[in-house]
């Protein structure tokens, strides 16, 4: 099941909902990681006193080279455990529309479902994306604490964690739609193996450059049909 779901939305990653909700991901995300090293680099001069550039444009003092650029390098390394929070977080905001590219296609004999507002939507995401950072931050200093012990401790970490989270949300989202927050919880809860499996399945593949920005994407889409393959079977 989880495979044909994920062939499935595979299918149809070309459709126009689909690049449109690509294209805001990839934008905002950006943004945000943009926002949170410049934020990085203000804290960084606020604690030395020092005017801090950006590594590679000017010529700066060598204090400055060393934190600019040693911040620089902080960032890209962060920014590979942010990816997976920021990149989902923001794809579920825009949920509703690559849930409803799916359903058109493929559930054409569904009734409209009624639309989230903004509001909650945006609500819903931020909750997700604190809730993601912060359960990432806490894996990445078990993790690291662990690292020499039990290596492998990592990855069991870091993706068993996203996945469940991922998957947890992605089908949340996908189910609200149709049958109402409460029974959403009881399905996910009735089904969290299944979820679980597929959500570790599309967390993979998101720390691999430039495929991390499609895999939101056919998330959600994977999502929505998980959702109704498990409703049918009520």
């Amino acid at each position: 099941m989880i495979l044909r779901a994920f062939f499935l939305a595979l299918g149809q990653i070309g459709d126009p909902r689909f690049r449109r909700v690509l294209f805001l991901g990839v934008l905002l995300s950006f943004a945000l990681l943009v926002a949170a090293y410049a934020l990085l680099l203000w804290g960084v001069q606020s604690l030395t006193g020092e005017t801090v550039t950006i590594p590679m444009i000017g010529e700066v003092r060598w204090l400055d080279d060393l934190l600019g650029f040693a911040s620089f390098i902080f960032m890209m390394v962060l920014s590979f455990f942010l990816m997976i929070p920021v990149a989902s977080a923001i794809t579920s905001l825009f949920l509703d529309d690559v849930a409803q590219a799916v359903e058109d296609r493929h559930y054409p004999h569904l009734p409209p479902a009624p639309p989230v507002p903004f509001g909650d939507a945006l609500r819903d995401t931020l909750n997700y994306l604190g809730l993601l950072i912060g359960a990432n931050a806490i894996a990445f200093v078990v993790a690291a604490l662990l690292f020499f012990a039990f290596p492998p401790a990592w990855p069991l970490i870091f993706y068993g964690l996203n996945g469940l989270l991922l998957g947890r949300e992605y089908f949340t989202l996908a189910a609200m739609r149709r049958v109402g927050r409460s029974r959403a919880i009881a399905l996910r809860k009735q089904h969290r193996g299944t979820i679980w499996i597929a959500g570790v399945l599309m967390t993979l593949p998101l720390s691999v450059p430039l495929l991390n920005l499609l895999i939101p994407i056919l998330g959600a889409a994977t999502f929505t049909h998980i959702f109704h393959a498990l409703n049918e079977r009520r």
